[in-house]
């Protein structure tokens, strides 16, 4: 497993990333019809923040991610209503052996180098007719993180992006704003992808 980039910001990672997931998590919820037989993966879970906010739609919600920290910080906010099986796991390096209803993901695109090789790998683990919502920042000029440690794109040209994943088999591809983070130097957009198996 490789190094854990989010053991110091774990702690405290929900005070500022909240208002921007659940914006997200309300455009997913526009988007996707939901229902309580489905079993998705949150990619890049985190501290849950998205994959709580869907949950309370679907059967089951598993979070996977790369850091144990962000995961113990979900495990804390477990409840015998209200759940989020956590997968500690690089899901691009060691792919999952099971397939799930759909996908969804909030801010995480960014830190995966490898964009063809992560939307063909997850195409393999979404059911015929599944989905996929993923939500990331327009193109930014690397002002966005204080650190860019284990960042590999600064947003994303969503034009390109969807090209990416058309050529993985995807297709319905659709790519909206749907937020936009205030910062004291700028604004940075917020896209939601959504896509079919």
């Amino acid at each position: 497993m490789p190094h854990d980039n989010f053991k110091d910001k774990a702690k405290d990672w929900d005070k500022n990333s909240n208002a921007n997931t659940k914006t997200i998590g309300e455009a997913i919820l526009e988007k996707i019809t939901l229902n309580n037989e489905m079993e998705l993966l949150d990619f890049g879970t985190g501290t849950g923040l998205l994959g709580f906010e869907i949950a309370r739609h679907v059967r089951k919600v598993y979070g996977v991610d790369t850091s144990r920290s962000m995961l113990d910080e979900l495990c804390s906010k477990n409840t015998p209503e209200l759940s989020i099986e956590p997968l500690l796991q690089d899901i691009i390096a060691s792919p999952l052996k099971r397939s799930f209803d759909g996908l969804v993901s909030s801010m995480t695109l960014h830190h995966i180098e490898n964009l063809e090789r992560f939307f063909s790998t997850i195409y393999t683990n979404i059911q015929e007719s599944g989905f996929i919502a993923i939500a990331d920042l327009e193109l930014e000029d690397g002002s966005f993180h204080s650190d860019n440690k284990g960042v590999f794109h600064y947003g994303f040209d969503t034009a390109k992006l969807c090209e990416i994943v058309k050529s993985s088999g995807f297709k319905n591809i659709e790519c909206t704003q749907v937020n936009t983070i205030k910062k004291p130097e700028k604004e940075y957009g917020v896209f939601l992808l959504t896509a079919r198996k």
